[in-house]
């Protein structure tokens, strides 16, 4: 029997997009089953395999985005977001295989199902840039969003803390706008992938949320002080208005949490 780091780690280290999408829902399937052993007996790797394609470039040096009206405008937007759910696969699976051992099974079940929902909005993604004459790749994508998974790799609160409660959520706070301009556009088909990702994406900032306030519990730290303290140290962005209060509460990420902070 396969046990659940190696099967984790095989995915992480599958670098096309559609192979580990694949790669990623079978290993959910298979953890579902029953079906992996719970033993933690190979490491993550400091980085996933990634394809060739799209060029990664520091924040800095993105193109500007293009009018949101005209064709290469949606085709970035789509692209941007297709990225965003790329990295995210390899997000939650690290997530599960880097700190499962640690934190117990519950942990692993969320993050792998977390996984194989952020391996579904790419492929739903995917085909959507194809349907536009585009695909995953054709454009330079941000280099960012790894690297605050690589520097939270040794503590599993400051990782919570930054991505489902930081990057995450501020998904959360930009997708009804998007979403809002696709409708008003009149692309029925993009705003009904966009509200079935808001949805899912808030019940993957409540599942990073509750494994933080386990990590407050075991260490009997006050949830609130201790999440902006790892925020401050670990997250070098902004955390900025404006704020889907709604959605993070229903995420159960109060205000306490980020209204101090926020700038």
């Amino acid at each position: 029997m396969t046990t659940v780091a190696r099967a984790i780690r095989a995915a992480l280290l599958t670098a096309d997009p559609r192979a580990k999408c694949f790669a990623t829902r079978k290993v959910a399937r298979a953890w579902r089953r029953g079906d992996l052993a719970w033993e933690f007996d190979v490491a993550m790797p400091d980085r996933p395999a990634w394809p060739a394609a799209p060029e990664l470039l520091p924040p800095g040096q993105m193109p500007k985005r293009r009018k949101a009206g005209s064709e290469r405008g949606r085709i970035a937007l789509w692209h941007s977001l297709a990225h965003i759910e790329f990295v995210a696969i390899d997000l939650a699976l690290d997530m599960a295989g880097r700190f499962g051992a640690e934190m117990g099974e519950d942990f692993v079940s969320d993050f792998l199902a977390v996984a194989a929902d952020e391996a579904m909005h790419f492929a739903l993604l995917a085909r959507k840039l194809e349907s536009l004459g585009s695909h995953y790749g054709a454009l330079p994508a941000h280099a960012g969003l790894w690297e605050a998974a690589h520097a939270t790799r040794h503590d599993v609160a400051a990782r919570l803390a930054v991505v489902p409660m930081v990057l995450e959520a501020r998904g959360l706070d930009v997708t009804p706008a998007t979403l809002e301009r696709v409708a008003a556009a009149g692309d029925k088909h993009g705003a009904k992938i966009l509200e079935r990702i808001l949805d899912d994406e808030i019940r993957h900032v409540g599942m990073g949320t509750k494994h933080f306030l386990r990590c407050a519990e075991m260490t009997q730290s006050p949830p609130e002080s201790l999440w902006q303290d790892l925020v401050k140290r670990h997250f070098h962005g902004a955390i900025k208005p404006p704020f889907n209060d709604s959605a993070r509460l229903a995420a159960g990420l109060s205000r306490g949490f980020y209204a101090e902070i926020a700038h």
